[in-house]
């Protein structure tokens, strides 16, 4: 009777009590007047996993705490009687230690000895297995076992009602929160069908998952242009997170979990250990900010993966699998506001790139139009500098051109900002060590984008660095594998030139390039043409003049000597100076040099510097600009330019005037001057032949002539006896004449009588072979026969002279020069030739020994055999 009285007093508790845990209480407390019982578990069986789960495990001894919870079927025992329904009573552990080995260590371990498990069903629905345990072995009777059989009836009503009420509250708690998800997907697809802007987006539903899904943070991240990198594209802007990891920040994608997803397109969820034990620096970055877990999901549209979406919380292991299905779909429509986002942005970039491209094309047509209108290179270079910055917003464009021969770089158009030094044109730029000698070393162009004085290696680059400029380009202007120079661009801002604007300098580069070899080539085709126009009117000179002998006519031995000093310097580039009197025959020894020298396919230019006034000498040496002075209408081209690759013969060089010398010494030692008027420097290639019939030792001793001109000048004489001096070379030479004007005059003149012959041999000559010359002519015009009627009163002896004949004065100085150089050679032979020493001929004779050695030439005195 008490026992029944129990089952209804478990009865009532069952009705009072909806929580199984205080359920098993009471039941412990009822039935421990009846049945002696240490514990009560309920284990319920999870279809889904096919697992005994224990449920509820409480007793008022807490004895089995340490039972397992969750065991497959095939090991629980509850999972036999679960799937029998049939009671099973363990009071021999030894008996079920190889069925149940776990079960029974476990029973061992907490000091239970005995178990009796029955099938837990209700209305035929099994639920699971009700286990009651004691320490004692045999605990119950037979009596014992139908009461707690009677009991686990009552209970699986109790439980099942709790698994119903506990279903219909999880119902329910499920059912708001499907609510709860559809309200924020509803929320992210409105915001997404409203908003083009992926920041602004991101910001908003970053505030709706924060508020569902109890997270700190929402950032996406989207393909870079290059394939292997990510870069942060919106950040939610309430989380604080180091600039390394904030938005813009470009990160390698290998060894990331972004690239997981994007692999897989699988939502992927992040422990804190996931986080910090990452490959990837940019992963480990995040974790050691704070965030210790996190759910990435991939943004997919149209099969394609654009990027990665993720939230992140401070929290470990703060998202379920629930919430990853949920970010899974808002991943799905955020991907299509990107894809749209990205389709605007493209279409908007699309329509800014056409307006580039059109401002561009209209910019290069410009250039095309300037390069086709300016034959001037100066004005060609203002114009394109003028396009580009109005264009590209560049702040100079500067034009430098190569010397190949010099591998020198010159500014020649150096259109540069105000506060910078302004370089004049013709100045050398070095390249060694700067940015310019990069460019024109690897032909390659070279971009500066943070320009500053440490990167500034030349004095060049830092003169403009200090001026302001931040960004410079320097582009090599080339043509046909030719170097011509470097196009410079620069500006006072950073980040100036984009890959878009280096291409398009490029290509300007190219068209002025183009326009550099054009402008070059015009500008020598017009030095050309005004040389030619200049070798032409002095051909033309030349060909009225009356001194064009065709060939030397000599035999004597102070010829043959002048003959092989000729053949000796003719092929060098030496400057050679020709000494002699007045109609010795200097410009036709000048022209045999030049004939017979590596130029003689160029010009022989000649300049006679006494025949030319002293204020327009300089002009008519080194050329004029147009408006360099009154009355130069037009440019000039000197002679210096006339002769380039060819020959210069300066006549009468003792009569260049002094403060002129200088100038004529530089461009003989540098082989460059300016012209009058200019600041350009020609740069010429000349060599000189230099003639005078002055005492040049004697004009320098006076001061009256620069010595380090005349050591210029003289590095190889020539002297040119007087005609008296070598009288067996006349026959030859009145023979030449006669012949040859007898043929410009139509008449042949056979013979010359001896006595004429003797005549002409035995004059003095004062004239020398230009004198010669005009005798024999105006004697062929006298003569009516084929004999040279010869004027034998003009030919008068030395000795014969009137002392008031023109020829006296000359006589006597013929007398004392011959004198002066019977006297050398008689100081000579003495000291056996040896011309300085203490017993040398210049100590003999009192003179210095560099005095005599040039007396010597001018005498022509040579020792025989030399």
């Amino acid at each position: 009777m008490r026992q029944y009285q129990a089952l209804i007093e478990v009865a009532e508790s069952i009705i009072a009590h909806r929580d199984l845990n205080s359920l098993l209480q009471e039941l412990k407390k009822r039935l421990g007047a009846l049945v002696n019982i240490d514990g009560a578990h309920v284990v319920l069986h999870d279809a889904k996993e096919n697992v005994m789960r224990r449920y509820v495990l409480k007793s008022a001894s807490q004895q089995g705490e340490s039972l397992i919870a969750e065991l497959p079927m095939y090991e629980a025992p509850s999972g036999l009687v679960w799937q029998t329904q049939q009671p099973l009573l363990i009071n021999d552990l030894d008996a079920y230690q190889d069925r149940f080995a776990r079960v029974i260590s476990v029973m061992r371990e907490s000091g239970l000895n005995t178990a009796y498990l029955l099938p837990l069903t209700s209305l035929d629905r099994k639920l699971g297995t009700v286990i009651f345990i004691s320490r004692q072995k045999d605990a119950w009777s037979d009596d014992d076992r139908s009461v707690l059989q009677q009991a686990t009836k009552l209970v699986a009503l109790a439980v099942d009602n709790v698994v119903n009420f506990e279903s219909a509250r999880a119902a329910e708690t499920e059912l708001k929160r499907r609510l709860e998800q559809l309200r924020l997907l509803l929320a992210v697809g409105k915001s997404v069908a409203s908003h083009l802007d992926l920041r602004k987006l991101i910001e908003i539903i970053s505030d709706y998952v924060r508020k569902t899904l109890q997270c700190d943070a929402v950032w996406m991240a989207l393909r870079d242009s290059e394939p292997d990198y990510m870069r942060v594209y919106a950040l939610d802007p309430t989380f604080d997170v180091d600039a390394r990891s904030g938005e813009g920040r470009r990160f390698p994608l290998e060894g990331t979990f972004a690239a997981k997803v994007l692999a897989t397109f699988e939502t992927l969820l992040l422990t804190r250990e996931d986080l910090e034990n990452s490959p990837s620096p940019f992963v480990r970055s995040i974790a050691a900010q704070g965030i210790h877990s996190g759910c990435l999901a991939p943004l997919i549209s149209q099969g394609r993966g654009l990027g990665v979406v993720s939230m992140t919380s401070r929290r470990e292991n703060a998202f379920t699998n629930e919430d990853a299905e949920l970010f899974t779909q808002i991943a799905g429509q955020l991907a299509i506001a990107v894809d749209n986002a990205l389709n605007f942005e493209r279409a908007r970039d699309a329509e800014a790139e056409a307006k580039r491209k059109s401002e561009r094309l209209q910019m290069l047509l410009e250039i095309n139009n300037a390069l086709v209108s300016q034959l001037s290179l100066r004005e060609l270079v203002r114009a394109i500098s003028t396009t580009l910055r109005a264009t590209m917003g560049y702040d100079s464009a500067t034009v430098g051109l190569y010397d190949a021969e010099t591998n020198q770089l010159r500014a020649y158009v150096f259109d540069l900002p105000e506060n910078i030094q302004p370089i004049e044109e013709g100045t050398v730029i070095p390249l060694e060590g700067s940015v310019g000698g990069r460019a024109m070393e690897s032909s390659e162009p070279v971009f500066i984008n943070r320009a500053d004085r440490a990167r500034a290696h030349s004095e060049f680059d830092l003169r403009i660095v200090e001026g302001g400029i931040r960004s410079a380009g320097v582009l090599p202007l080339m043509a046909h594998g030719r170097k011509l120079g470097l196009l410079g661009v620069l500006s006072f801002r950073e980040d100036a030139f984009p890959a878009a604007d280096q291409e398009l300098l490029g290509h300007v580069a190219k068209q002025i390039a183009i326009a550099v070899e054009n402008a070059l080539a015009f500008h020598e085709i017009e030095t050309l043409k005004n040389k030619l126009t200049s070798e032409k009117l002095y051909l033309e000179d030349e060909i009225r003049t009356e001194h064009n002998f065709e060939e030397l006519i000599g035999f004597s031995s102070a010829f043959k000597r002048i003959l092989k000093q000729v053949e000796t310097v003719a092929p060098t580039e030496s400057a050679v100076l020709i000494r002699g009197e007045t109609g010795t025959g200097k410009e036709l020894l000048a022209r045999a040099i030049h004939n017979l020298s590596a130029r003689s396919e160029r010009s022989l230019v000649k300049i006679n510097c006494a025949a030319i006034p002293t204020g327009l000498i300089e002009s008519e040496l080194f050329g004029h600009e147009k408006g360099a002075f009154t009355g130069a209408i037009t440019q000039r081209i000197g002679r210096f330019e006339l002769a380039h690759k060819g020959t210069l013969f300066l006549d009468e060089v003792g009569d260049i005037p002094l403060e002129l010398q200088p100038k004529l010494l530089r461009v003989l030692q540098e082989q460059e001057f300016e012209r009058l008027g200019s600041t350009r420097t020609q740069k010429v290639d000349v060599r000189l032949i230099a003639a005078t019939n002055c005492d040049l030792e004697q004009m320098v001793n006076d001061k009256k002539y620069r010595s380090d001109l005349y050591y210029r000048l003289n590095v190889f004489p020539i002297t040119i006896p007087p005609l008296r001096e070598r009288r067996e070379d006349i026959p030859a030479l009145v023979r030449f004449f006669a012949q040859r004007y007898g043929q410009r005059l139509k008449k042949r003149i056979d013979t010359i009588s001896n006595g004429a012959m003797a005549a002409l041999t035995d004059y003095y000559w004062p004239g020398n072979v230009r004198e010669l010359q005009h005798f024999i002519e105006r004697a062929v015009i006298l003569s009516q026969g084929r004999d040279l009627e010869v004027s034998m009163s003009e030919l008068k002896p030395v000795e014969q002279s009137s002392p008031a004949s023109p020829l006296t004065p000359k006589s006597r100085l013929s007398t004392l020069e011959a004198a002066e150089r019977e006297h050398i050679k008689r100081a000579l032979e003495e000291s056996n030739w040896v011309i300085g020493g203490p017993n040398g001929a210049a100590a003999r004779l009192g003179l210095k020994r560099t005095t005599l050695q040039s007396r010597m030439q001018k005498l022509g005195i040579v020792r025989a055999g030399s």
